[in-house]
């Protein structure tokens, strides 16, 4: 029997790494049409400026752009529309009491396809970081880079 070879769909979001420190992570299952996951599936997809917020106790995902499926039909997808995001209710009462706290946010980190070919966000809990706290970060990127080049 021969197997698909299955192209790993792994993306981080690099500037949200950068722009925030996170403080907990949770993974996140997320409610998608099929013309949606056959995008993601071909790496049509771009996550740099989507945050989650809350809706009447359910988390969703706003600025996630999934492009459209080439071969949709009339069937096919609205490419930034709000998309929800599956976690257990007992998580989303502690996101929600969380985010209560001043310059708290839920960012996505990470989209990935797990192995039974979900897809799955990887969302933070997050907070801002200040001009300086940037600064600090780069110093210490550039000083573990030279360290690397002198072993």
């Amino acid at each position: 029997m021969a197997e698909k070879a299955a192209k790993k769909i792994d993306v981080s979001n690099k500037k949200a790494s950068f722009e925030f420190f996170f403080l907990e992570r949770y993974t996140a299952g997320m409610v998608l049409t099929g013309t949606e996951i056959k995008s993601i599936r071909l790496s049509k997809f771009n996550m740099t400026d989507a945050y989650c917020f809350f809706i009447n106790g359910e988390l969703y995902v706003k600025n996630l752009n999934i492009s459209k499926y080439e071969q949709g039909t009339h069937y096919n997808h609205e490419p930034l529309r709000d998309r929800k995001l599956l976690l257990q209710r007992k998580e989303l009462k502690k996101l929600a009491n969380k985010l209560t706290d001043k310059g708290l946010t839920v960012i996505p980190t990470r989209l990935f396809i797990n192995d039974k070919g979900l897809a799955k966000l990887d969302i933070a809990l997050a907070k801002g970081k200040k001009l300086y706290d940037k600064r600090d970060s780069i110093k210490e990127r550039d000083v573990a880079r030279e360290r690397m080049r002198e072993s």
